[in-house]
């Protein structure tokens, strides 16, 4: 069972960091021949990822939506993940250019989605939880005096007219 932690905790990271998220929606779920190999494309690239220190993949979540499996990855920079996106020796171009051969052999039958945002400032709490999210991406420390109120959080414990430090 994972170790939880009963106390006030957030995260700590300093420099760029990325939120990318990517899902799909099984839009006809008789369809397993469509949908099932996208599902199945992400495993061997989260593997890959991890296996690379310098991938600049900080970490990840699956989650369930609505529509169907959603992936929330946190990394170091924008041009790191665009470097993977577009590395013809990884696991995603082929993966990609497989999803779109079966789309357009059987166009709907399964939607693919991505939403990258880089973000400038984030705040985060956790209490009575097991290291995760964007904690458990970057460095998970405990929730301080200066750190205390979520406004404190968004500027790590700064006032909004100090400047990040480099």
């Amino acid at each position: 069972m994972a170790k939880i932690f009963p106390g006030r905790m957030t995260h700590r990271r300093e420099g760029e960091l990325v939120v990318f998220m990517i899902g799909m929606r099984i839009n006809r779920p008789w369809r397993p021949d469509q949908w099932l190999p996208a599902f199945m494309a992400m495993g061997p690239m989260l593997v890959e990822l991890a296996s690379d220190p310098t991938s600049g993949l900080l970490g990840c979540r699956f989650t369930l939506g609505a529509g169907g499996p959603v992936l929330v990855q946190y990394w170091a920079s924008k041009e790191q993940l665009y470097s993977y996106a577009s590395e013809r020796d990884a696991a995603h171009r082929p993966a990609w250019a497989a999803f779109n051969s079966r789309a357009r052999k059987a166009p709907g039958a399964v939607g693919i989605w991505h939403e990258t945002y880089l973000v400038d400032s984030a705040e985060s709490m956790y209490v009575g939880m097991p290291l995760s999210g964007l904690a458990r991406a970057t460095e998970h420390v405990p929730v301080v005096a200066r750190t205390d109120r979520a406004r404190d959080r968004m500027t790590g414990g700064r006032t909004e007219a100090e400047p990040r430090s480099a």
